[in-house]
Order: C-alpha cells, then structure tokens, then sequence
C-alpha cells in the first residue's frame, strides 16, 4: 500500500548490501506450530465485517509483560497472545503523539508535520484536518466507532476533537498526562486545569474514578448497548500505565516485596490494566461479540525507566530512537485468524494499522493515496511474508544538532548532526543524537548506581554521530558496525535523503497564553475562537491587541517555565 518504495536501488545492490537476506523475510520466519483441522475450514473472507478493539497502553516497557519474562503479573495478555499470534518485530514511536498519529493516519510523522516532540497542551496544534483518519474510514465502511482514553492528538480548536475525526462518542482526556483520579493536568507550575471530557463536555461528575476501571467501565457499556449485528469499532487508549505512578492499593500490595517503589507502583499499574483487559475481553464474549472480533494490543513506545518501566534487554528507554524506545508489545487474538498460537517475527510498524483494519472492514482504500502503511493481515493470520521491508523511524530536523555530526561525515549528502533514523531489511541507521543508550536491568531502574552514570557520560563522550546495527544478529544494539561497513551507511543514508524530499514542514507552533484553563472555565479544552484560527492559519500574529491585556497574567513566568518544561519534558510526554 505505500508509495513510497524503495527507489533508486537495484536489486542487485540491495541484495550485496545482504538487505534481502534476514532470517525472519523466509517462509519460515514463523514458529512451526500444529494447525487445528477446524481452521483449515474456514472462509477465505470473514461472513461479516469483524469487530475490531484496539488497545493502546502508554509508556508500558518492553519487558513488561509475562511473556517477556518479566516480574509483573499480566496474565490475560499472556493468554491472549498465547492465543493469538505474538508480533515480536513489532514497531512503533518513541513517544506519545508520534505513535498515535501514525496509528490514526497510517502515515508517517514526516507527512503530517508531527515529526517533532509531542502536542503540547497550550499549542494551537492538532492532528492535521486534511488528514482521513482511520475511525472517519470505519464509518464509511457502515462501522460504529468509540474512543476511550487519551487522545493527545491536540484539541485547541473543537474541529481537533475526536468526535469531530471520527469518533461517534467519546470518553477521556485530550492532553498528555492526567492524575488517574481528578483528572487534573499541570502543563508547568500553575498552569494546571480538569482533564476528562464525555464527547464535547467536560466530565466533571466522574471525578474521583480511577481512570483504567473507568474506560473499561464504558468500554463494556458500549457493548452492551450496541448490537453485535452491527460492525462496531472501540479504540481504548488506557492511560496506564503513564506518570502519575497512582494504583488502587490492593495492586500495589502484590508487589509489597518489591524493594524499588517507583517499580512496585508501576507493576501494580500494569497489572490493574491488565485486569481491565480481562473485563473487556469477558464483555465481548457476554454480549456475544466476542466470535467475529479482532482485538489488537499495542504499547505507544518505550517504557520510563525513571518511572518504574524497564525495556530490558533492550538498549535506551522512552523519547530515543534505540531499540527500547521503538519496539514494542504487540499481538492480536482472534477466532479469525487462521493460524493462531505462534510467534511471528514479520516487520510490522504501527502504520500498518490503518490499511490493515480498513482491509478487514471491507472498506476502501483507493481515496486515501500515499498512505505509509502495509495490510499486513495476511502476515498476521496465515503466516505469509510481511510486504514491509523498511521502516523510517523518523527524521527530526528541529531537534538538537549533534555536537559533532557534519556533511562530511555524511558523505556529503546527509547531515550527521540531524536526528534521524531508518531500517531497512536486517539493518538499523541511527544520526544525530538518538537519546540516552543505555542498558538498564530492571533491578536498578531509579536506583542510579554509580555504574550507570559511568555508562551514560561514556556514551555521551563519544564524538559519534553515526550508528549502524545489523538488527537481526544483534538485536540488543550492541556492536555498531558503522566504520566496518560504510557502504551499507552511505545507502541507508540516501534513503534518508529520499523520504526527507518527501517531508513536509514541521508544525510545531508557540504555546498560546489563550490556553489557559483560567480562561476556559477551569478545565483542558477548545479555546480558540474562529477569528484566531483564521488570523493564525492566514499568517497573523497568535494574539491580537485585544488579548494582551491576559497574555499579561501568566507571560511574565512563560520564559522560565518553558525551560523548566524542557527539562522536565522526558518525564513528561
């Protein structure tokens, strides 16, 4: 489905640089595993369109999951993905706003102008409206669709919402972060406002509700009130397992024994939501959806070691580009899928979402050309080859140049100094400055042993700029084989040089004072008026003369808090 192949190549000169050659793009990059004769039977196309549930957990670390041997308890996202089918080259963005754009566009940042950092609260920024969004193409196809959770795709005019790009009905916060009880959110100190809407109202009667036993709630309220004759679309984006570290306290005297408190807090986080899932799964089945269903699960980045996550053995952590900050937890159960209870090693990223669900709803993808995502069901359900065979992480023009990146280390046709990164095949380019690099085993998460600032001033001492990874062989990005193989650099290069001819400009616009919820009645929402989005997007000034006289309330700290949010932005997001 995506235009923007490989070009320019020969596949003479992919296959000497050995891009063709990775275990896991053979037939038999799929465990062997017994079929059931009964699923030998079944249709080549479903009887009727299926239902599909999506589940988005936030800042939930690779390694936290039972599955991947880890020490928290998630016992139902072990039985369905034993089940189902365990996507283990799985990918997605290193934060927020990136990974659920791409999902909900299937395109990446690079062709919506997100490609930096995340939508920040008091930005007059969204998801740009030109854009079909997956839920507007559900309803085409006759489905019913509901969102539950965090949107963060912006909000500052009423046309971002979420029932206004697709969504029939809404439950959740727009903004990034919200405390799991009173839904209060502080974008700096004393910027703070109510975070919790139900459609295009403020929720304020479901205050003191701890927000993942809330979106399962309604998740299993929409089920039972919708007709599973009908085509049905529920996208659950769960708060968990996000700063604030907050839990009910008979989760977290599970973990009593865990000696690491931001740990023990997480765990019982997870697994709080992994109970959630248990009580949507049962409501599926209840209400007798559970038959004709998709569900797909899918983290949004990397785990917060500071915070308790762990993406262990993985190098880095949320906000970087290596592996631990872009590979993720995925899987899908369903009685669909006709080989089920395996592990695939196809490349999937989180764009492949968008065709792929679209393709199961029978809907159409012919208007929505250049999209950068693949159906990958056939990789998924019947163990065929995933049609992807790259994946632009991202190029990030306004980040922090590298100290010591330059043209010439770049061949001349790239600027080392610019953070980028791209896989291709078996192999993984990093430039610029990819984010903290370090190894982090779960024990010492927030202990801080001295060996671990040891780790990362070393690594920040390096005057590297550029990283080369055989993926496949060295999954754990250990042995950078840049200088022995500057060939394979200078070809991934140039295709960093061809998606960013595709780039579109960065939208990344200056927090607006407007935004304040002591201007909007206390709470997180739409603030701007119709004369302001029609100055601004007209090339006039954010503020006219009339509004300085707020501007003034809150502009004279505005300086100062917006390098403290710097600061502060890796716990953050």
């Amino acid at each position: 489905m995506a235009v923007y192949a490989l070009t320019g190549f020969s596949l003479v000169s992919l296959l000497s640089f050995g891009y063709l050659s990775w275990d896991w793009m053979k037939p038999g990059l799929v465990a062997d595993v017994a079929v059931d004769p009964m699923e030998k039977s079944l249709p080549p196309a479903f009887t009727r369109p299926p239902h599909i549930i999506f589940i988005l957990t936030d800042d939930q670390g690779y390694h936290d999951v039972g599955y991947h041997g880890s020490d928290i308890q998630t016992p139902t996202l072990d039985r369905l993905a034993a089940e189902g089918v365990k996507l283990e080259n799985y990918y997605i963005q290193p934060i927020c706003t990136p990974s659920r754009s791409q999902l909900i566009t299937g395109r990446y940042q690079i062709h919506t102008g997100l490609q930096h950092s995340i939508i920040r609260p008091r930005q007059p920024n969204c998801l740009p409206l030109d854009q079909v969004t997956l839920p507007q193409k559900l309803q085409e196809a006759g489905y019913s669709t509901h969102m539950v959770g965090k949107w963060h795709l912006g909000f500052y005019k009423k046309e971002c919402l979420p029932t206004r790009r697709g969504f029939d009905t809404f439950l959740g916060s727009l903004t990034g972060n919200v405390d799991y009880y009173t839904y209060d959110n502080c974008d700096g100190p004393g910027v703070c406002g109510y975070d919790l809407h139900e459609g295009e109202k403020v929720a304020w009667d479901q205050s003191g509700k701890y927000s993942t036993f809330l979106y399962a709630q309604r998740v299993s309220k929409i089920l039972a009130s919708h007709s599973p004759k009908e085509p049905l679309f529920i996208y659950v984006a769960f708060q968990a397992v996000h700063t604030p570290l907050q839990s009910p306290k008979e989760y977290i005297y599970r973990y009593r024994s865990m000696g690491n408190v931001a740990r023990r807090k997480y765990a019982a986080m997870v697994t709080c939501m992994d109970e959630a899932v248990k009580n949507i799964t049962w409501a599926l089945k209840k209400y007798g959806y559970y038959d004709n269903s998709v569900i797909v699960f899918s983290t949004d980045n990397g785990g917060q070691t500071f915070s308790g996550g762990s993406n262990w053995p993985l190098r880095g952590r949320k906000g970087t580009y290596w592996e631990g900050g872009v590979r993720g937890i995925g899987f899908v159960h369903s009685p669909l899928i006709k080989r089920k209870r395996r592990t695939s090693w196809a490349l999937v990223h989180i764009t492949d979402w968008y065709p792929t669900l679209v393709s199961l709803a029978r809907g159409n993808l012919s208007n929505v050309p250049g999209l950068d995502g693949y159906n990958v069901w056939p990789a998924i359900s019947e163990g065929k080859e995933s049609p992807r065979t790259e994946i632009l992480h991202n190029i990030d023009p306004l980040y922090n140049h590298a100290k010591y990146g330059s043209l010439e280390d770049g061949f001349g046709i790239w600027n080392t100094a610019v953070q980028a990164s791209i896989r291709v095949g078996e192999w993984k380019l990093l430039t610029g400055d990819p984010g903290y690099s370090d190894w982090i085993p779960p024990q010492t998460l927030t202990n801080f042993p001295g060996s671990w600032w040891n780790l990362e001033r070393l690594t920040d001492g390096l005057r590297k700029s550029v990283w080369l990874f055989n993926i496949t062989a060295d999954p754990y990005e250990r042995y950078d084989l840049s200088e022995q193989r500057p060939e394979v650099v200078r070809a991934l290069l140039m295709r960093l040089v061809y998606y960013n001819r595709t780039a579109i400009p960065v939208r990344y616009p200056a927090e607006n004072p407007r935004a304040h919820p002591d201007f909007n009645g206390g709470a997180w929402g739409p603030w701007a008026s119709e004369d302001d989005v029609e100055e601004w997007e007209g090339g006039g000034e954010p503020l006219k003369n009339r509004n300085k006289k707020k501007k003034c309330k809150i502009c004279k700290l505005r300086s100062f808090f917006r390098k403290l949010n710097t600061r502060l932005m890796s716990n953050r997001i």
